[in-house]
């Protein structure tokens, strides 16, 4: 990647981040009251972070079994509210058993 497209993305990144949060405070002078408002800009981050990390997930791998393996068992985990640290290494075994039963499917 050449220097001028790299700095465009930067520059375009870090326009978009600050209006992002420099946006409320522009347009609500008041203090917010609204429960939906609220909620909304409560939720972004959650769902930020959800729609950047669901697309790794899939794709970590170079597999789409092993990767749908590792987040069903994220998810099954996530549900009975276990620790993160439960969730992650749940799913990084979940990921290695079914990369090695895709391997021996392979090897017959």
């Amino acid at each position: 990647m050449n220097i001028t497209v790299f700095l465009t993305y930067l520059f375009v990144m870090a326009f978009t981040t600050y209006l992002v949060r420099a946006l409320p405070f522009t347009l609500f002078r008041k203090k917010i009251t609204s429960k939906r408002i609220k909620a909304f800009f409560d939720l972004i981050p959650y769902t930020v972070l959800s729609a950047m990390t669901f697309p790794a997930i899939l794709y970590a791998t170079g597999s789409l079994p092993t990767a749908c393996a590792g987040l069903a068992v994220a998810l099954v985990l996530s549900f009975f509210e276990k620790s993160l640290l439960t969730v992650a290494v749940g799913a990084c075994v979940a990921t290695l058993a079914a990369t090695g039963v895709m391997m021996l499917i392979q090897m017959k």
